[in-house]
């Protein structure tokens, strides 16, 4: 908020007029034309901001690097810059900026220099309109939810489109798990989690960074995937749909430093293609689990 409220100072104590018709011009030599404009907060250095934007020279379509239309509002990085004119917008807010295209292309853009078919006198404009933006935390959030939803249509699916395999799956799993003793009630999603050490109680929350050692067996007991013989634990976000279903609900189940097995039927791990030669379509799996750190 203090980035946005030295932004918005510089537009109430401007001396200069802006050379450009109908614009304004702030103390950093930004030149900004509003057309929507409404109340409330204004991004914050570091929040994540969803835009709809097109940038010209000289009034016509200019070919630019391609730049996402959700990103992380940085620091300005020369007086006057886009970034300068994102921070004074509201959400639903639409305005143009005008910017030094020298330094736009050189530091925002990060080419060498300014392509040839400009020069340092065209005017740059970026036409704006700030859908929304929220903190890093908040985003995060709001992706693994959506991360979630669309993982748990695409296991409906798979049980619809394939009831035979489905119900063949459960069988052969829980026939698996009486053949070895094993009684464990399984979670709402049908995984299967059996403790085999205890860890500290401490438990990793959605996004986190876990370290893992796993070993990955079909029921048959042939060895998939090992983190162990490789002799390295893997380090992924979880929760947020970068592993497998099994994977995502099984680990958060875990406290720092336990140990424990993932039972996970065939619509929890690969589905209906399976993982290359070693994992069959509709295989279920197994993974012997630990968790030695999350951040």
């Amino acid at each position: 908020m203090a980035a946005a409220a030295m932004m918005l100072a510089g537009m109430t104590s401007c001396q200069e007029k802006s050379p450009y018709e109908g614009y304004e011009i702030n103390e950093n030599g930004l030149n900004y034309l509003f057309y929507t404009q409404n109340e409330g907060e204004t991004p914050a250095i570091g929040d994540i901001i969803d835009v709809e934007f097109g940038c010209t020279v000289n009034d016509t379509n200019a070919i630019i690097p391609t730049m996402p239309n959700v990103f992380r509002l940085e620091e300005p990085l020369f007086a006057g810059d886009f970034f300068e004119g994102l921070a004074m917008m509201h959400k639903g807010d639409s305005a143009s900026f005008i910017v030094n295209i020298d330094s736009t292309f050189t530091t925002f853009f990060g080419q060498p220099s300014l392509p040839e078919e400009f020069n340092s006198t065209d005017v740059m404009r970026f036409d704006v309109k700030v859908t929304d933006f929220c903190t890093e935390s908040e985003y995060k959030a709001k992706m693994a939810e959506k991360a979630r939803q669309a993982a748990a249509e695409r296991i409906e699916k798979m049980k619809a489109d394939y009831p035979e395999e489905t119900a063949k799956a459960a069988l052969d799993l829980q026939n698996y798990l009486n053949a070895q003793g094993i009684v464990a009630e399984p979670t709402a999603s049908g995984l299967v989690y059996v403790m085999t050490q205890e860890g500290n109680g401490e438990k990793p929350a959605e996004g986190q960074m876990v370290k893992v050692h796993y070993t990955g067996k079909l029921l048959d007991g042939t060895v998939f995937d090992s983190s162990v013989d490789r002799g390295e634990p893997i380090q992924i976000p979880i929760g947020v749909g970068q592993v497998i279903p099994g994977w995502d609900e099984g680990i958060m189940l875990m406290s720092k430093g336990e140990k424990g097995v993932l039972y996970i039927p065939y619509f929890l791990a690969y589905g209906d293609r399976g993982a290359g030669p070693d994992i069959p379509a509709f295989s279920n799996l197994m993974f012997e689990v630990e968790l030695i750190d999350f951040e």
